[in-house]
């Protein structure tokens, strides 16, 4: 990816997420992967979570009012390349970001549909999905669902989501207004990961990375957010989802353990690389 160096400021980028005390995920996690790729993150707190490397034991949804403050004060001073959307605490939230980001229909919007943690508790009520698949994913450029999410999110009313097709899910929510589904294979049971770009006319590309052996917490907002720092440097849907799988992979190849739990995703992997020789 090649970054504009005469350019004294990098690409802004708007977050809207919860923040996440281990730094794993949640907001922590989108202003890392975002100053790893030469953004600088514009960060809105929509929730306070209790959680570890393990799980997560509470959430603290942000008023709603105060949620649009945050965006609106900063949306009205510095011109914003791209909108990155991750936990957002409440359905009421969810119609304040609507709100707001409708109000900018030129800026690209990035979604990752944070249905669960990684062992399992829920960070998302069925209305707060009724409200996201309503507001939000009609104003959607692209949204970075798993298997597991993006099922979910296409079952609509519907009870029978297991056994929809991904090609299936991907056409829904495009139906609903998304203009690109990346679905990633991270939950599949297959020897390697295998993320796929739907647009409108089908698969835009689909790419295989090896499978790593750990756990990750926060592999899917590195994701979404490399996928909104490749968009915001000006690449095309592509180009970006491509540079965004790398730069993750690679964070996650050079992930640690500092505690009991998941292992996080070294976002300045970059940063360490031939450490040990410059001594």
């Amino acid at each position: 990816m090649t970054i504009n160096r005469n350019d004294p400021t990098p690409p802004l980028v708007l977050v809207f997420a919860a923040s996440d005390p281990t730094g794993g995920a949640g907001i922590q996690a989108d202003i890392m992967t975002l100053a790893g790729m030469g953004c600088h993150a514009l960060s809105v707190i929509t929730a306070l979570t209790v959680q570890d490397t393990a799980g997560v034991e509470d959430v603290l949804p942000i008023d709603a009012d105060f949620v649009a403050e945050q965006a609106r004060a900063v949306l009205e001073d510095m011109p914003v390349q791209a909108f990155k959307l991750g936990v957002l605490g409440s359905v009421e939230n969810i119609a304040a970001i609507a709100e707001i980001i409708a109000d900018y229909p030129h800026i690209p919007v990035i979604v990752d549909p944070v249905v669960a943690s990684g062992r399992g508790d829920e960070l998302a009520s069925d209305a707060m999905l009724e409200a996201l698949r309503e507001l939000i994913i009609p104003q959607t450029t692209v949204i970075t669902p798993n298997t597991m999410e993006a099922r979910r999110l296409a079952a609509c009313h519907s009870e029978d989501h297991d056994g929809r097709t991904l090609p299936d899910c991907a056409a829904l929510l495009m139906t609903m207004g998304c203009e690109y589904v990346l679905i990633t294979g991270s939950h599949a049971q297959t020897p390697q990961v295998v993320n796929t770009l739907y647009g409108i006319g089908g698969v835009i590309r689909a790419d295989a990375w090896e499978r790593l052996p750990a756990n990750y917490h926060g592999s899917g907002c590195t994701l979404a957010s490399a996928v909104a720092a490749a968009l915001a440097h000006g690449l095309d849907m592509s180009e970006a989802v491509f540079e965004a799988q790398g730069f993750t992979w690679q964070a996650l190849a050079a992930s640690f353990r500092p505690g009991m739990g998941q292992s996080i995703p070294n976002r300045f992997f970059w940063a360490h690389q031939g450490s040990n020789t410059r001594h």
